[in-house]
């Protein structure tokens, strides 16, 4: 996975975005059959925790994604 996503700039995604105009709203319609919505408060945050050393098969949420702050794809959280 991360040899495409190594193909595919920031750029390139930023204008597919802007382009489709998605909205938040768009994004809580695919994940509410994942949630449990019986209180408290849902809150979304795109940063990506560098986990160099973990192994993606080992745990659920490790994947390889954009960081803005290595300007290219890490391997993380």
């Amino acid at each position: 996975m991360a040899r495409i996503l190594e193909d595919l700039s920031h750029d390139s995604v930023n204008r597919f975005l802007l382009r489709e105009q998605y909205e938040p709203k768009d994004l809580f319609i695919e994940l509410r059959p994942h949630i449990n919505l019986s209180g408290g408060t849902l809150s979304g945050d795109d940063t990506v925790i560098d986990k160099p050393y973990s192994d993606p098969n080992l745990t659920e949420l490790i994947g390889y994604f954009w960081s803005g702050k290595h300007h290219r794809v890490v391997k993380g959280i």
